[in-house]
């Protein structure tokens, strides 16, 4: 059994259940934000929390639309206005149910889904599990920024870097890659952080290219 072979396999029992603590994080999250809290600067260095709300919600819309669910992100995730039109909470919940439901149409014993990611499609479980990274992380990235404990448990973050380091062709050179690389190259992540692992959750912050401390 090959890298990818093996996450897929591992994340398959537990990939939905990933998936719905993760939008779980983000909605706690952004319904802790107070209203003074939306322009403050997060871990993602270039963005507010308004940004970072903005580019997660653009992220979740790119995967249902993937996944044959809805129309997409209204505008480029990767280039956030930071003016949200409406309640923030209101859009989370609205682009989190749209891409919860796109995964119920997902049957057990599909092998492999299309995703919205340079890489194509992906083994089923592992793209699940990179939709919910996007969504947790940004929680993380949320909560940090206004004061909020950390909404990822060791046992999520175990999970989610799983599907992050797991082999797949790299876009464009097709060398066997772990999946965040290319993105990290493309700019989407940070450089690794050194540092002790701290757990879990440490290790995939760090990986992430993020100061758990």
């Amino acid at each position: 059994m090959n890298a990818t072979a093996t996450a897929a396999a591992t994340l398959l029992p537990v990939w939905r259940d990933v998936l719905a603590d993760s939008y779980r994080a983000l909605e706690s999250v952004v319904a802790g934000v107070r209203a003074d809290q939306w322009h403050l600067p997060t871990p993602c260095s270039d963005w507010d929390v308004t940004q970072v709300l903005q580019h997660a919600v653009g992220d979740q819309l790119a995967y249902a639309q993937a996944l044959g669910i809805g129309e997409g992100p209204a505008h480029n995730p990767f280039a956030p206005s930071g003016t949200i039109d409406g309640a923030p909470g209101d859009a989370v919940r609205a682009a989190v149910e749209q891409t919860a439901f796109a995964w119920t149409t997902v049957d057990d014993a599909t092998e492999t889904v299309p995703t919205p990611l340079p890489h194509g499609a992906l083994a089923t479980p592992v793209a699940a599990v990179m939709c919910a990274l996007d969504a947790g992380v940004h929680a993380w990235d949320i909560a940090i920024a206004t004061g909020q404990p950390s909404p990822l448990t060791d046992e999520l973050a175990a999970a989610l870097l799983i599907a992050a380091r797991a082999a797949h062709p790299a876009p464009g050179s097709g060398e066997t890659a772990e999946i965040i690389e290319p993105l990290r190259q493309w700019g989407a992540f940070a450089a690794i952080v050194d540092g002790p692992a701290d757990g879990a959750l440490g290790e995939l912050l760090r990986y992430l290219g993020r100061d758990p401390r």
